[in-house]
C-alpha cells in the first residue's frame, strides 16, 4: 500500500515533520547537520599545534598509566619462591630459611615484614646486596599448640611474610628507614605463605631446608670471627712516632756536630 505524502492534515504536519528533522545524537540534545560537522572538522584540521598545550600532558598521563599496568620487574630471586617451610613441632620455636639473591645490576636493599610480629622474627630482618650477591635469611616462628587435638598441618596458616626491595646508590649500611624515606620506589617482591612439614617424614623440601639452615649457621659463625689482619702487627702504641722522633734527634745532633767541625 502506497503512502501519499502530499496530502497533509493538521496532525500530519507534526508527524511527518519528524522525518524532515536532522538526525539527533543519542544522549545529547545538540543537533548536528552536515554543514556543522564539516565546519567542526575543518576547525580541527586548521588548528595549529601550540607548544606547551595539553596534548603533551595527556601523552604523559597515558604513558604513566600504561607503565603502571606493566608487571614489576623483579630485583630479587627467592628460593623457595613463594613458601616458607617449617617443621611442625607444637609448643616450640622452629626455623625456616630462604635464599635471597640480587639479580639486578645495582645494589638492592631488602626488608622482611610479617603479619605476626609477636611470634615471628627474621635474621637478618633486612640487608643490602651487591649485584649477584646472595644470602640465606633465617625465619623463626613459634608454633602454637593445636586446639581440640586438631592437626595444624592440615589447616592453612594465616601467617604470611612479605619481602620488599629498594634500589640504592651503592654500598652502605642498612637501616630500615630507607624504605620509609623512599616509599614510592619500594617494590613488593613476593608474599610467602607458611607451610608445615612433618619432621618424622623425610621429603625433598625438608632435606633442602636442613641444608639451607646448616649453610646459614656456618655463615653466621664466619661473620662472628674477627677478620684476619694481613698488615704489619702493632707491638705497642706510639712506636712509629717514637722511632720518628729518635731519627729526627739523631739527624739534628749530626747536623750540629758537622757545623762545629766546619767552624
Amino acid at each position: 500500500m502506497a503512502i501519499d505524502t502530499e496530502q497533509k492534515s493538521p496532525s500530519d504536519g507534526k508527524v511527518w515533520g519528524i522525518f524532515k528533522l536532522p538526525f539527533r545524537q543519542t544522549g545529547n540534545n545538540t543537533r548536528t547537520t552536515p554543514s556543522s560537522s564539516s565546519a567542526s572538522n575543518l576547525y580541527v584540521q586548521t588548528q595549529p599545534h601550540v607548544e606547551g598545550s595539553n596534548h603533551h600532558g595527556s601523552a604523559i598521563s597515558v604513558s604513566s598509566v600504561a607503565k603502571s599496568l606493566l608487571p614489576t620487574r623483579r630485583r630479587l630471586k627467592l628460593d623457595p619462591a613463594n613458601k616458607l617451610y617449617f617443621p611442625y613441632e607444637p609448643g616450640k620455636q622452629v626455623r625456616s630459611a630462604v635464599r635471597i639473591k640480587n639479580t639486578s645490576k645495582s645494589y638492592t636493599a631488602f626488608k622482611f615484614q610479617t603479619t605476626a610480629p609477636k611470634s615471628c622474627f627474621m635474621r637478618p630482618p633486612g640487608a643490602i646486596l651487591a649485584p649477584g650477591e646472595s644470602i640465606i635469611a633465617t625465619v623463626f616462628k613459634f608454633v602454637e599448640p593445636p586446639e581440640n587435638n586438631e592437626k595444624q598441618m592440615d589447616q592453612k596458616s594465616r601467617v604470611k611474610f612479605k619481602i620488599m626491595s629498594l634500589k640504592v646508590k651503592g654500598p652502605m649500611d642498612y637501616i630500615p628507614e630507607l624504605f620509609d624515606e623512599q616509599k614510592d620506589q619500594v617494590a613488593i617482591e613476593q608474599i610467602l605463605r607458611v607451610v608445615f612439614l612433618d619432621p618424622e617424614r623425610p621429603c625433598p623440601a625438608l632435606e633442602k631446608l636442613k641444608c639451607q639452615l646448616d649453610e646459614a649457621d656456618a655463615a653466621l659463625e664466619a661473620r662472628k670471627k674477627p677478620p684476619e689482619d694481613s698488615g704489619p702487627r702493632i707491638i705497642g702504641e706510639g712506636l712509629v712516632i717514637d722511632e720518628w722522633k729518635e731519627r729526627r734527634e739523631r739527624y739534628l745532633a749530626r747536623q750540629q756536630v758537622e757545623g762545629v767541625d766546619s767552624a
